[in-house]
């Protein structure tokens, strides 16, 4: 199989488009809300319905490709053989359900495994981060620059103040250290805006102790095209196909949040 690179991301970039504009018209229209997990964890017909819109343009336009997608319309994968979509189309539905802002359509594509393309689009600014393996980075058009090593003490950290607490996922304590040393920290409740930031320069460093593979599997690619490193908690490779705790971040950022508030 020959993928044809500069047709998917044409088709990509045209169909996230056309997904914003599905959205945005969505703020008139009264949401069906529903929980999944826990009560915090929203879904809405619109979050389905833009799955569903890119399900049936990829299934359409690319036969061969698969989908791994949050809303269940995707492909049941054991593998990352060939090319495969990974998508949320709609990371931050609380965001999107109380405040209309603060949550992105995430798109990563695939091929055996390696990140190709992706895509990070913030769809209440109109901000369209993508990426193209060897091509850089870019927002709007316009290149963004590589990313640069910065001391832990000038530097903006992504982390949900959950983790900063008591909890059943992790030792809160050497975060709590680390979020004292740092310049400041941040939480904008889209793990996918969040990455994308990191990749932009905005962001110096972002955690979470559990993400799923469409919450970080464009803002992944953005990451590592632009000079960062992406792994899991423990400094290992992230599963594509299952849950990951997540850290990622400037290059030595990421070595030292590793080294000196995570290692055991």
């Amino acid at each position: 199989m020959t993928a044809k690179w500069d047709e998917i991301d044409q088709c990509a970039q045209q169909w996230i488009r056309e997904a914003g504009e599905r959205i945005r018209a969505s703020f008139a229209e009264k949401l069906t809300i529903e929980t999944k997990a826990n009560a915090n964890d929203l879904v809405t017909n619109v979050d389905r319905d833009i799955e569903q819109f890119f399900a049936a343009q990829i299934r359409r336009r690319f036969p061969d490709h698969h989908l791994l997608g949050e809303e269940g319309f995707g492909d049941p994968l054991e593998a990352l053989d060939g090319i495969v979509w990974i998508i949320d189309p709609i990371d931050g539905t609380m965001n999107f359900v109380h405040q209309q802002r603060h949550f992105a359509v995430s798109i990563g594509v695939f091929a055996d495994g390696i990140g190709q393309l992706g895509y990070v689009y913030d769809v209440v600014v109109d901000e369209l981060y993508w990426a193209r393996k060897g091509q850089g980075v870019w927002l709007n058009g316009e290149p963004l620059s590589r990313l640069r090593p910065v001391p832990i003490a000038e530097s903006v950290i992504a982390v949900n103040a959950t983790w900063l607490m008591e909890n059943r996922r992790l030792d809160h304590r050497p975060l709590v250290r680390l979020a004292k040393e740092a310049r400041g920290t941040r939480s904008y409740g889209s793990a996918a805006l969040e990455l994308a930031y990191v990749a932009a320069g905005r962001l110096d460093a972002y955690l979470s102790p559990r993400l799923s593979p469409w919450d970080f599997a464009g803002g992944m690619v953005l990451i590592e095209e632009a000079g960062g490193v992406v792994t899991n908690l423990n400094g290992e490779p992230l599963d594509l196909l299952g849950p990951n705790s997540v850290l990622a971040a400037k290059p030595g950022v990421h070595e030292e949040i590793l080294q000196r508030y995570l290692s055991r």
